[in-house]
């Protein structure tokens, strides 16, 4: 099958599991609807890049499904003219398609190829106003300033305290938490005054962060 026609029929797919599930946010579907899949994908998933399964991706990595991606970035409402920060850059797909939705994205990971790989994929998309780093995720990202939304697809030991001063006013975060038994389970984290308000979501396939970017890759 030709990628367009894969892309075309993948799409439709989604789209409608999304419907199933009560997303129908016209501004997110469209973000999804011009970031093809494919192009965050090897070729030799290409065929499965649109099923609602975990995919590999290099250093060891996996990427989530695209329904995963849709629930989460449904769940932090993003709106024009908020900066986010997405710690966990992986493919690169879940920051492309904020970058579709946000005025600013930065995305950080600990693998510098990720990082290249995902920058590579943004500049062919023509995406200007997301920007890839090598960086520690544990920390957030200092000496940008404060974003309006951060989402970690890491898993956080317990409450990520530290990035309530890396978000503004009424920000809110997504981030995983690992529970007793090893699994994590995402929580919004919505910044009040200067302390969270949690809200515990569902469980997520995502493993904890790695603290320090990594000496290889």
């Amino acid at each position: 099958m030709n990628v367009r026609l894969l892309e075309k029929e993948g799409f439709a797919s989604l789209f409608l599991r999304l419907r199933a599930e009560g997303i129908a946010d016209k501004p997110l579907l469209t973000a999804f609807e011009q970031t093809p899949r494919t192009l965050f994908v090897s070729a030799a998933y290409a065929d499965a890049c649109y099923q609602d399964r975990l995919l590999p991706i290099d250093c060891g990595g996996f990427a989530e499904s695209a329904d995963l991606v849709a629930r989460l970035l449904s769940l932090l409402a993003i709106e024009p003219g908020h900066r986010v920060l997405d710690i966990g850059t992986g493919s690169g797909f879940l920051a492309a398609v904020a970058a579709r939705l946000a005025e600013r994205v930065l995305t950080v990971d600990r693998y510098k190829t990720l990082v290249q790989l995902a920058q590579q994929r943004f500049a062919h998309l023509g995406l200007s106003n997301v920007t890839a780093r090598q960086a520690d995720g544990t920390k957030g990202l200092s000496g940008e300033g404060n974003f309006d939304r951060i989402i970690s697809t890491g898993a956080f030991e317990g409450m990520p305290r530290l990035f309530v001063d890396q978000l503004a006013s009424g920000g809110v975060m997504l981030a995983p938490i690992l529970k007793d038994d090893g699994r994590a389970q995402m929580a919004r984290l919505t910044k009040i005054g200067s302390r969270f308000e949690r809200e515990d979501l569902f469980e997520v396939p995502y493993r904890a962060l790695t603290p320090a970017v990594a000496a290889a890759l």
